[in-house]
């Protein structure tokens, strides 16, 4: 297997293509225009514009890739402002319509283009083993009462909304829904969350609140699964939250150990429930 990496910006796509160097194995990025890092320049790669469809495929076979991975961070794009090449304006209607019906469907159809060509299309969790979220209690601090029923709450909200194609993580405390994930992304709700008035929310002094982020129902698993990493810990910390949760086999893990001493260190949870939203 020799894999090509469809890589937006964030940790993620760095870490994968990492371990492939650790493990000696060969790998070749595409770096999507705009969303390039420094580090993409270490690796045999080849630039190309979010709809360069065309150019994608032919660098990837003149590579020798037959798997590949899409993985980072990339907005949706303004369609009407793309530029593509003619393998994607063949592919434009088929596209356009599915982006209609949300991005669980549009990332759907572009896995599917991939496969189409003949590409074997894998998530990161299937790459890096350390990625994987798996059930059970990551850190010292005890859940309170509040927290499980948070969680429970919670676990429903991110289901509700991800049944809808929005987002995939809510923030509840004390009951009440401070905050759902829409197209900002985690980061932003966090911050967003933290301008909320105190009497809502907690402090460092007294934490409480959960931040549960988990996949849509119907989410393509192998592109766009839910991540957290040492980041989300300082947004939900700053946002006066006490606990982080997650969903077995629905979650990467940028970074876990470093997850978990800044959770410690601030006095937060981490904990990974079950797919049925069960607590281990």
């Amino acid at each position: 297997m020799k894999l090509g990496l469809i890589a937006g910006s964030g940790d993620v796509p760095r870490l994968i293509a990492e371990d492939r160097k650790a493990r000696g194995e060969d790998i070749f990025i595409v770096s999507i225009r705009g969303y390039e890092e420094d580090w993409q320049k270490q690796y045999p790669r080849e630039v190309c514009g979010i709809a360069e469809t065309g150019k994608m495929i032919n660098a990837l076979r003149a590579a020798g890739c037959n798997t590949i991975s899409l993985i980072g961070n990339v907005r949706r794009p303004d369609f009407s402002k793309l530029k593509p090449d003619l393998k994607a304006i063949s592919l434009l209607p088929k596209v356009l319509k599915a982006a209609t019906r949300g991005d669980d469907a549009l990332l759907r159809s572009l896995v599917a283009i991939f496969e189409t060509e003949g590409f074997r299309v894998v998530g990161a969790d299937e790459l890096v083993e350390s990625l994987k979220s798996q059930a059970g209690y990551y850190t010292n601090r005890r859940l309170t009462e509040q927290d499980r029923e948070d969680i429970r709450v919670g676990f429903k909200v991110a289901g509700e909304i991800g049944r809808l194609d929005i987002g995939q993580g809510a923030v509840v405390a004390r009951g009440i829904v401070l905050a759902v994930e829409a197209q900002e992304g985690t980061d932003e709700m966090l911050r967003r969350v933290s301008k909320l008035p105190d009497d809502i929310r907690g402090d460092e002094e007294n934490r409480f609140g959960v931040l549960l982020k988990r996949p849509k129902p119907i989410q393509e698993a192998r592109v766009d699964l839910p991540t957290i990493g040492p980041s989300t810990v300082r947004l939900a910390s700053e946002a006066g939250l006490s606990t982080i949760t997650i969903v077995e086999g629905g979650a990467l893990l940028v970074d876990k150990q470093e997850i978990i001493r800044l959770a410690d260190m601030l006095g937060m949870s981490v904990v990974c429930v079950t797919a049925k939203g069960e607590l281990p």
